[in-house]
């Protein structure tokens, strides 16, 4: 008979021949016996047992031979899509977006609609239906979904389940609001600062792919920025690094702002889509109600839109010149609402403003690409890693846990 700690060692052995072979079969997309073993160092026994284990599980299927050499055939394995799923949701003020993955990132169902997030319960209840819908459409129900990623704006307190920072979600200020999205889907759930999400979805289908030092400045209806140094993301000791609205650029005394604008940052109160309008009336654009308003207006060469982008990117210049010298990125990648109707309009200035603000060479500047789906993108990124690592511990013995 098998002592405990024989039992124990061989289970944990198991797990870890179960997590190599699963690794590389994502990898390689599909791959045999023999080309696993290969790549995995394990015997060809050992990886045939670990295949068996893993499709009994549920988590692979065959797919099928390839010709080997002398007329020979190996039986070829790839990952089961419907072995998981990844709900992202993108919570915007007037916005929710929200994606349904399988476990190899296939997108198998989405939908954007406006938010109904003034109430918690309103938004929870938007969500779960959503949920519902998106399941639905896939042929299955919101309970097999295996992780949900929510990025919203702000700082998730886990110690008393609120989102500090985030003014455009009122009421998720309150303790213990943010435990009601795990009623959504019953699985588990993971909320991330929306921007940092948009920086990951850079770093994996971006312009940041390959860059290791950049960051992703939004500009919207709020403003925020994502960091990632040396290739990984960097959210600060109380995961509060990047929130650049309260950075004390703007006109005046940050003390003595705007009744209100406070609690946004003096950077966010003249930076945003809102910040845009209110300068482009002050400076005789009455009628603008919007910032593609104002920016549609200073492609047309209205003088006032046309001296509200040019205030836009002083402030925009002050920010990054601060930012540059403090983190030197290669790349600053510009999202958001503003960013991307304003990109023609803004890069170029911004770069020569930079120019002469810092005292090296400036970084890249470039739109983001991924448009407003970049919340989305990589909320489905960091999903879909933690998806497949909760897959695996599933099919896990008990007493290797």
């Amino acid at each position: 008979m098998q002592s405990s700690a024989t039992a124990s060692t061989t289970a944990v052995l198991r797990v870890i021949n179960e997590r190599a072979v699963f690794a590389e079969i994502f990898r390689l997309g599909k791959a045999s016996r023999p080309e696993l073993a290969a790549v995995t160092g394990l015997s060809k026994p050992t990886v045939a047992v670990t295949l068996n284990n893993l499709e009994d599980a549920g988590l692979l299927r065959q797919v099928g031979r390839r010709a080997g050499p002398a007329g020979r055939s190996a039986l070829l394995y790839e990952v089961r899509p419907e072995a998981g799923y990844v709900l992202a949701v993108d919570i915007g003020r007037a916005f929710v977006r929200t994606a349904l993955a399988d476990l190899v990132g296939d997108i198998v169902a989405r939908k954007e609609e406006p938010s109904h997030g003034y109430r918690e319960r309103d938004l929870v209840a938007q969500l779960t239906r959503l949920a519902d819908e998106l399941a639905g459409a896939a042929g299955v129900t919101r309970h097999d979904i295996t992780l949900a990623v929510f990025g919203t704006p702000g700082i998730h307190d886990k110690t008393d389940g609120s989102l500090h920072l985030a003014p455009n979600l009122p009421g998720w200020e309150r303790h213990n609001s943010v435990p009601q999205l795990a009623g959504i889907t019953g699985a588990t759930y993971v909320v991330e600062n929306d921007t940092n999400l948009a920086a990951i979805g850079e770093a994996t289908y971006g312009l940041g792919r390959g860059v290791r030092h950049f960051v992703y400045v939004q500009i919207g209806t709020g403003t925020g920025m994502g960091i990632v140094i040396d290739g990984k993301l960097y959210r600060g000791t109380r995961g509060a690094a990047g929130e650049i609205g309260y950075m004390p650029v703007g006109d005046g005394d940050p003390l003595l702002d705007e009744p209100g604008s406070r609690g946004r940052g003096m950077f966010e109160s003249v930076a945003s889509a809102a910040g845009v309008v209110a300068t482009s009336h002050r400076l005789g654009l009455v009628d603008a109600v919007t910032a593609k308003e104002v920016l549609d207006a200073a492609r047309a060469g209205d003088e006032a839109a046309l001296r509200a982008v040019d205030r836009e990117i002083e402030y925009l210049g002050r920010a990054l010149a601060g930012v540059t010298a403090v983190l030197d990125p290669e790349l600053v990648v510009l999202g958001g609402g503003v960013a991307g109707h304003a990109g023609d309009l803004l890069t170029g200035p911004l770069l020569e403003r930079l120019d002469r603000l810092v005292a090296l060479r400036p970084p890249r500047i470039e739109v983001s690409t991924l448009g407003t789906d970049a919340v989305l993108l990589g909320a489905l990124a960091s999903g879909l890693t933690a998806a497949r690592d909760l897959v695996l511990d599933r099919a896990e013995p008990p007493t290797a846990r």
